[in-house]
């Protein structure tokens, strides 16, 4: 019921010629639009539609174009500190987007089969009903595991007890142990339970520590696109908390951003194999909530220039928009209330940039 038709993709657009791959520093650009500037500075000062915005970036055509900086970050164990370009930003749930990549590069070495049976430790006996489940599965979260992902209640919300109480220590064992509700395959629920899981595949498929996962996740995809900044946070376990955890720089992550933009190749060398990007960019499902259009771990917004998104929790998104080769980062923090007026903010920059 939730499945959506597949359509075809517009094509990833290559970086100029004559523009340099920002891996050190960022080439810029002028904006593409007035009303570009007017959108940037209305979702910081709007405080009441969008709440805090802490940075915006956007590049355009390989540069950067436009980036701006407000806010202070709270700390309870230092001062609070005035949001720069040099600020490491929580990505929350873009961080499913960056667990997408990794799980892309492995499969490219031939150590992860997306087709075949999620290799999870507590679904080894093949009696139980989630023995089946694919990893391409629980890419495309249509795992039919019961996990709640409620950001408010905290009596049954299985994120907030994941991430903050009794699951915290091993999030991707308490999420593993959720019953099958729906035969795999058949219905969408978005769940960062299912992105945890997936980090413990991934984990476990490189050597199962945590330094050899972290190492592995610099090496191969921080180091060479420039994200220096870039931070995955793990649990006692050695698990990638591939839900919610990657600190990182505005500019970092907008250098991931564009990675997907140019279909995984940063400056000649393929980090992510062929087909991947649109993989994740291939809408598959509806969300039962909102209607928003899901692919694998990536959202899609189904307009006319093959935009798909990177989203988290406060607001956070990574927006790629292949027909005009535009990256837009906005980082802050967004009652969930008003993430409506994001989305048509949103809308508003890529018509703004389509009309120049």
């Amino acid at each position: 019921m939730d499945e959506v038709p597949k359509t075809p993709l517009l094509p990833l657009p290559h970086q100029p010629a004559g523009v340099p791959w920002p891996t050190d520093d960022w080439p810029t650009g002028p904006l593409p639009s007035p009303d570009v500037a007017a959108l940037l500075d209305e979702i910081f000062e709007d405080h009441r539609r969008y709440g805090i915005t802490f940075a915006t970036v956007m590049v355009h055509r390989g540069r950067l174009v436009a980036e701006r900086y407000g806010g202070v970050l709270e700390h309870w164990d230092r001062p609070d500190e005035p949001v720069s370009a040099a600020t490491p930003l929580l990505s929350w749930s873009m961080a499913k987007s960056v667990l997408h990549a990794i799980v892309g590069i492995l499969v490219g070495e031939g150590r992860l089969d997306i087709n075949a049976r999620a290799a999870v430790r507590q679904w080894q006996d093949d009696t139980d009903s989630r023995h089946a489940i694919t990893l391409q599965q629980l890419l495309e979260m249509r795992d039919g595991l019961a996990f709640l992902e409620d950001y408010v209640d905290d009596r049954t919300s299985d994120v907030i007890d994941m991430l903050f109480g009794t699951g915290q220590s091993d999030v991707a064992a308490f999420a593993a142990s959720k019953p099958l509700v729906h035969p795999p395959g058949e219905v969408f629920n978005y769940s960062s339970g299912t992105s945890n899981i997936v980090a413990r595949v991934v984990c476990d498929a490189i050597g199962g520590r945590e330094d050899e996962c972290r190492t592995f996740i610099h090496d191969r995809l921080f180091t060479p696109t420039g994200m220096m900044s870039a931070s995955p946070r793990f649990d006692d376990a050695g698990t990638f908390i591939g839900s919610s955890y990657v600190y990182a720089t505005a500019h970092d992550f907008a250098r991931f951003g564009l990675l997907y933009l140019r279909d995984g190749v940063w400056d000649g060398q393929r980090l992510l194999p062929i087909g991947w990007v649109d993989h994740g960019r291939q809408a598959r499902s509806s969300s039962p909530t909102d209607g928003r259009l899901h692919g694998a771990h990536w959202w899609v917004t189904g307009d006319e220039y093959g935009s798909f998104w990177a989203s988290g929790y406060d607001g956070q998104s990574i927006l790629c928009v292949p027909a005009l080769d535009v990256v837009v980062v906005r980082l802050g923090k967004t009652p969930a209330g008003p993430t409506d007026h994001l989305a048509a903010w949103r809308r508003r920059i890529v018509e703004a940039t389509a009309g120049s």
